[in-house]
């Protein structure tokens, strides 16, 4: 009598099914909001996920200029960008950066949070931010993320 083998099933960008989540950022603390929407990016909720490829849903932020962060982070923290050319560093605070860029706020945070290289970029590319409380993904009949 034989013993059956048993065989190691290795998940592959076919067996990938992706959802669309909505999530309303509406009195959220960033850092917290972030790393709840990274693990979705990456398919960590999915059981076949696998760290080689990208598995994860789509993510739909809404309402992002309305966050909320602890402390005095709102004057202290500070986004830095360069030109390129010499003395061309800049620096924004988050109240600022919020004023101008709320979408970027959040993309940023949740960035941090995703691998580096192109398989984070990959990530990256199915976070959707809107500052406002519409976005024009109704078709994809996302579902509401309580966060």
């Amino acid at each position: 009598m034989r013993a059956k083998r048993q065989t190691t099933i290795a998940t592959t960008p076919k067996d990938v099914e992706r959802q669309w989540w909505v999530v309303d950022a509406r009195g959220k603390t960033l850092g917290r909001l972030a790393s709840q929407i990274a693990p979705l990016l990456k398919g960590k909720n999915k059981p076949y996920y696998a760290p080689y490829i990208d598995t994860g849903d789509f993510v739909i932020v809404v309402n992002c200029e309305k966050i909320h962060t602890t402390g005095n982070r709102m004057d202290q923290k500070r986004y830095y960008r360069h030109s390129g050319y010499p003395g061309g560093l800049r620096s924004l605070t988050l109240r600022e950066m919020l004023n101008r860029h709320p979408d970027r706020v959040v993309k940023m945070a949740v960035r941090g949070m995703l691998p580096k290289g192109p398989l984070g970029r990959d990530m990256l590319r199915k976070l959707r931010v809107y500052s406002g409380e519409e976005h024009p993904h109704e078709a994809q009949k996302p579902e509401v993320l309580e966060v």
